[in-house]
């Protein structure tokens, strides 16, 4: 079995807006022999342990090459993904070690060629990538860090790596599911979503537009909170409830800026936003962050992408009033 090595998050307070990350590294070897260090990151929410790369790989037929193989993990198997591969860089390095990930109700191990350390900070601390470095990548930069040295820390969009690669399972619903959850299709709402991945954006809005409601996106909880404060000054103007311009709220807890779990707590320590419903929809599925949902006074708690789990919940939490979808 790989031994273990030691990267434990914290305990962070929930709802600072803090996050903990696991700062690691990969190497590139540029075309004039020097060698090139990319500093990169990813929540301590979606790592379960940084171990020694596994050896021994079970080959699987017709596998994209990000695909080393399927590896046993403490009893469980895993597909192993080459992060060098993905980038598309000339490894300067050997892929030592693997970050073992849970979320989107799967495990996967990602292999990198060094681990550093673990950074606490602010979500707000998060900057917007530079085009150039974003579009090298797909667009699957989250946010930018400024670290010592004058070194900027990328932190991936993993669930954006995974739709690429074709990994990600979107569980869906059919009409007759539809019935047997008492879903009826005449009961349409207006949605604010929020959540700093396109991809998830695109996915939610699909699946909540098909069953017909109105769906308004925020890429954070800076963006959310302006939206709502935009429309609760509209509602006080015209006479009317916050409600009928939003039934529904929807957010994602890992966004820079501000994340949801602020995000819900804030609405929820607003005497006239606390009426409006709002369901945690993240990847993380451990009961931890379960927990930290219900301490902010979020309605309910759902892991991305169960599109009858999600159905259900909007239909059971959202608001019913007649409202015009064009409010």
């Amino acid at each position: 079995m790989p031994k273990k090595k030691e990267l434990l998050p914290k305990i962070l307070e929930t709802g600072a807006n803090e996050l903990e990350i696991v700062d690691f590294r990969m190497y590139e070897k540029l075309d004039d022999g020097s060698v090139y260090e990319w500093a990169l990151g990813v929540n301590v929410a979606k790592v379960k342990e940084v171990i020694f790369t596994p050896q021994r790989l079970a080959k699987t037929p017709k596998s994209i090459p990000e695909v080393l193989g399927i590896a046993k993990v403490r009893e469980k198997n895993i597909p192993l993904i080459s992060l060098a591969r993905w980038m598309k860089i000339e490894p300067a390095a050997e892929e030592k070690y693997t970050i073992v990930m849970e979320f989107l109700r799967e495990t996967v191990g990602i292999t990198i060629h060094e681990a550093k350390r673990i950074r606490r900070l602010r979500w707000n601390e998060i900057k917007t990538p530079p085009d150039s470095m974003n579009n090298r990548f797909g667009g699957k930069i989250v946010g930018v860090i400024d670290i010592e040295d004058g070194k900027l820390l990328l932190l991936l969009d993993f669930e954006g790596i995974l739709d690429e690669l074709g990994m990600i399972k979107i569980i869906e619903v059919s009409e007759i599911q539809k019935r047997k959850l008492g879903i009826t299709s005449d009961e349409h709402f207006k949605i604010l979503i929020l959540d700093d991945s396109s991809v998830a954006r695109r996915i939610m809005k699909k699946i909540l537009t098909e069953d017909g409601h109105t769906v308004v996106e925020a890429t954070n909880g800076i963006e959310g909170l302006e939206i709502l404060y935009e429309w609760l000054k509209e509602a006080k103007a015209t006479g009317q409830d916050i409600t009928d311009y939003v039934q529904l709220i929807i957010s994602d807890i890992e966004m820079p800026g501000m994340d949801g779990l602020t995000f819900t707590k804030k609405v929820k320590e607003n005497p006239e936003l606390s009426k409006i419903p709002v369901i945690i929809n993240t990847s993380l599925s451990d009961q931890a962050n379960m927990s930290k949902s219900k301490f902010v006074g979020a309605d309910a708690h759902l892991v991305k992408f169960d599109a009858p789990d999600l159905l259900k919940l909007v239909h059971k939490y959202a608001i019913r009033r007649n409202v015009d979808a064009s409010t």
